[in-house]
């Protein structure tokens, strides 16, 4: 009976954290905060992972030999290029690493003495 008759599309509402092609969501204040346009390049973030920069790096570089091998110096000169690029973003991502350690380190330290002189002062006044 009513197997011949269509449904009629029902539109779904839109999600605010999905990337629209057109116009942008930013109504007002400044719209050149996210004016990169490799913002949207890697949304996991994979390239922010240390471990992820490094398996691609060595990858890069695998590439790099296994071209020169064929004979084709050419791509392996873009593939050495490529795996530079990963080296240098491999050591920015070690050296933020390196400094976030210090900085927790200091904090840690003074904690810890916070901690021995209120346990002596509790022990004076009693």
């Amino acid at each position: 009976m009513n197997n011949n008759r269509r449904r009629n599309f029902r539109s779904r509402p839109q999600k605010n954290n999905f990337r629209r092609r057109g116009g942008s969501l930013n109504t007002g204040g400044s719209s050149s905060l996210n004016n990169n346009g490799n913002m949207n390049f890697n949304r996991n973030g994979s390239m922010n992972n240390i471990h992820n920069v490094e398996k691609t790096m060595q990858k890069y570089q695998q590439l790099a030999k296994d071209a020169q091998s064929n004979g084709d110096p050419v791509l392996s000169q873009n593939y050495l290029q490529h795996a530079d690029h990963y080296l240098r973003r491999y050591n920015e991502l070690n050296e933020k690493r390196e400094n976030a350690l210090e900085k927790s380190i200091p904090e840690e330290k003074s904690i810890a003495k916070e901690e021995i002189v209120e346990e002596k002062t509790s022990q004076t006044t009693n």
